[in-house]
């Protein structure tokens, strides 16, 4: 696990079902009283006011980040999610929302986070250890880290549940989305069902920290021969279903490369890149939590190259055989430039609904020869560039609009998918340049 400087103050988790809805209903109620005001103020300035314009007020907007950040476990996942998985297609005012969340975690005070521990190691847990940081080293939507010692010496990083995470999944994102939709704040041609049952199934998983060791320990093995990766060994003699030890590894976050030289960028993007492609073609098992807070680099000493230091594997999953036959046929047709081949095999794997294209063939061939002509540029694909960004959104909004050509791509490609989108937004965010062609041409023709 990775150093992180952490400061904020303390902030009880609500772990019953009645805590947790009572702050769903302080919210709903929070943001009504923020309605009426606004709106008597602009009536009282002779405006009249449209619904969005009283709900996406910044004092609403801050009341919606607050309480899913007290939340914390799937209410403050879900948001996070939106963020990373639906960002270009959001509002601003709610894309300002989820950023927030992103970082906006409050760790447990003190006297929870005993309650916690003792639950899971008995009453002499302390007695356990050398030295026990009761100041947590980070915070986020399912658990805190702190930094202990052992007494041989090892130094460990232990994440603690937030409690009530793991029985409250399911009603959280149920909460979480009929608020925003009787809100208003989502736009009404965003699908969010895909999203919301994947938070579910992604939630119970990474609420099993059990599961999330053994995962842990896959990776480790299957990297083990790559001096470029770091993965932290984990702990079982301190592991239950709710804490998760390892070692800990010192690290910087990977954003900070973003003032890095133009090279370093470049190959730590493609190094990630490189990774996605083994985890779909070669170990048939993918961490699918593209976070930026899962990755932290080492810089080299003396002229050695750094590494990238691999976090949180409780998105991991099983990547089926059809899957990455599906992205093996469909990238083969792009390398080869032929848009009707990109076109049937995004149908045949479920990438894109039969509906959406016969009623949009268009727009869909639109938007495939934007990919087929950024893929197939010769030299690095530049990432900090995202001009095409905007005539894919413009290209798909008509499409996502027709509720008739809605279609949801197979649970796995939707994991997979998550990965390679997260991977490339982490990579514009560097600014990378990468030869994105010769990396899918050599891997595809060892497959």
């Amino acid at each position: 696990m990775a150093d992180d400087s952490f400061d904020r103050p303390g902030r009880a988790v609500p772990s019953g079902r009645l805590a947790r809805l009572g702050v769903f209903g302080k919210l709903a109620g929070g943001v009504a009283g923020g309605m009426v005001a606004e709106g008597t103020r602009r009536l009282a300035a002779g405006q009249r006011p449209r619904l969005n314009d009283l709900l996406l007020t910044p004092g609403n907007i801050g009341r919606l980040a607050d309480q899913l950040a007290h939340l914390r476990g799937a209410a403050m996942k879900l948001g996070q999610m939106i963020s990373m998985d639906a960002g270009d297609l959001l509002p601003p005012e709610l894309s300002a929302i989820m950023a927030r969340l992103r970082d906006k975690a409050s760790p447990m005070p003190p006297a929870q986070l005993q309650q916690v521990l003792t639950a899971q190691w008995g009453a002499g847990w302390r007695t356990r250890f050398a030295r026990f940081e009761a100041s947590p080293i980070a915070a986020a939507s399912i658990g805190q880290v702190h930094r202990a010692t052992t007494h041989d010496g090892r130094v460990l990083a232990i994440k603690v549940q937030y409690p009530g995470v793991a029985v409250s999944i399911d009603s959280d994102i149920d909460n979480v989305a009929t608020l925003l939709r009787v809100s208003g704040l989502l736009p009404a041609g965003l699908d969010v069902a895909p999203l919301l049952g994947e938070a579910k199934r992604q939630l119970a998983e990474e609420a099993d920290y059990e599961r999330e060791a053994r995962q842990l320990a896959a990776f480790g093995a299957l990297l083990a021969d790559d001096p470029r990766f770091v993965v932290p060994a984990p702990d079982p003699a301190f592991t239950t279903s709710q804490v998760l030890a390892m070692d800990f590894v010192a690290g910087v976050p990977v954003e900070t490369l973003t003032q890095a030289p133009q090279e370093v960028r470049d190959r730590v993007a493609a190094t990630l890149i490189g990774l996605v492609l083994r985890e779909l073609f070669d170990f048939g098992l993918m961490q699918t939590d593209p976070n930026f807070g899962n990755y932290r680099w080492q810089p080299g000493a003396g002229g050695e190259d750094g590494r990238l230091v691999l976090l949180d594997f409780g998105a991991a999953r099983a990547v089926p055989a059809a899957t990455a036959g599906s992205y093996r046929g469909l990238l083969t047709a792009a390398l080869a430039g032929e848009r009707d081949g990109v076109r049937d095999a995004a149908v045949e794997a479920g990438f894109v609904g039969a509906a959406a294209m016969d009623r949009h063939r268009p727009q869909v061939n639109a938007m495939i020869d934007v990919v087929l002509r950024e893929l197939n540029r010769p030299g690095a694909f530049d990432f900090g560039d995202r001009g095409f960004v905007a005539v894919l959104r413009e290209e798909g909004t008509g499409i996502a609009a027709d509720r008739a050509a809605w279609h949801l791509p197979p649970v796995d490609t939707l994991f997979v998918q998550r990965k390679i989108s997260g991977t490339a937004l982490l990579a514009a965010r560097l600014k990378a340049r990468v030869d994105v062609r010769s990396l899918l041409t050599a891997r595809l023709a060892e497959a």
